[in-house]
């Protein structure tokens, strides 16, 4: 595991300019592209087969609990019918600024904050089975849709929070995840292809994982990755993070679920 990501951090520091994926436009990085185009063809294939995407077993969980009574009778559906409150685009604009709960919240802390307020019900742990699937779920509602990324004063300083943790280099490896993601995009990694690191595919199915995970739980991976003490799923710095790359990948199209290496 060491000697891997001494590799690793080698790899990064001196990326091959080697580019193996004729799908992405290399010559115009400065471009905002979906990691869906840096991709092998396969799982590119992969992605776009609803049937073959694993991903859609948790679209088609979430639909289930999205129509479940809770205890006092009030499911998700009762509110977001397709007449009244649809949540087609919703994801479009997290994370946002919540007035009730008075931050900047993503959609996993607008489904709990519902979850207690109209339900009756506790909030559902970060990485659960059941919020992966809701999140998932209300995600695929906007397949297709821009994500909006849309800026606020109120959340200013939130943005430049998660700005500043995009571009800050830490871990005993002393990396940030600008220097991949901005600095080395397109570039060769031990056979795969440096994305842009966008955020509209998640939650998304990642192979390494075997599992459907939230982009959390990849910052998690990242962090461990150069060596760092990662941050507790939902923590405000990850929340900032995520809405600067919201921004950041302005205009792309959701795709979640989305299958990735």
């Amino acid at each position: 595991m060491r000697a891997s990501l001494i590799i690793l951090a080698l790899a990064i520091v001196g990326c091959s300019q080697q580019t193996n994926q004729p799908n992405a436009n290399y010559e115009t990085l400065d471009e905002v592209i979906s990691g869906y185009a840096f991709l092998q063809p396969e799982t590119q294939a992969l992605q776009d087969d609803e049937f073959s995407n694993p991903g859609y077993l948790w679209v088609d969980k979430g639909e289930a609990l999205f129509n479940e009574p809770a205890a006092n009778g009030q499911s998700c559906a009762s509110c977001h019918t397709d007449e009244d409150r649809s949540l087609i685009g919703a994801s479009t604009h997290f994370p946002k600024y919540d007035e009730r709960a008075g931050t900047l919240i993503n959609i996993e802390g607008r489904i709990n904050l519902c979850r207690v307020t109209h339900q009756s019900v506790p909030k559902l742990e970060y990485e659960s089975e059941h919020l992966l699937a809701l999140t998932t779920y209300v995600a695929n509602l906007s397949k297709g849709s821009r994500v909006a990324g849309e800026l606020s004063p109120k959340v200013q300083s939130n943005y430049d929070n998660g700005q500043a943790y995009f571009n800050m280099r830490r871990g005993q490896f002393n990396l940030s995840c600008a220097q991949c993601h901005d600095d080395n995009a397109g570039k060769s990694l031990r056979g795969d292809t440096i994305s842009q690191g966008h955020s509209n595919g998640f939650p998304t199915y990642r192979l390494e994982w075997q599992t459907l995970g939230s982009l959390h739980k990849r910052f998690q991976y990242c962090d461990i990755g150069v060596r760092a003490e990662p941050l507790p799923g939902g923590s405000q710095t990850y929340i900032d993070l995520e809405y600067f790359l919201a921004n950041r990948g302005r205009g792309l199209q959701v795709e979640t679920p989305a299958v990735r290496r």
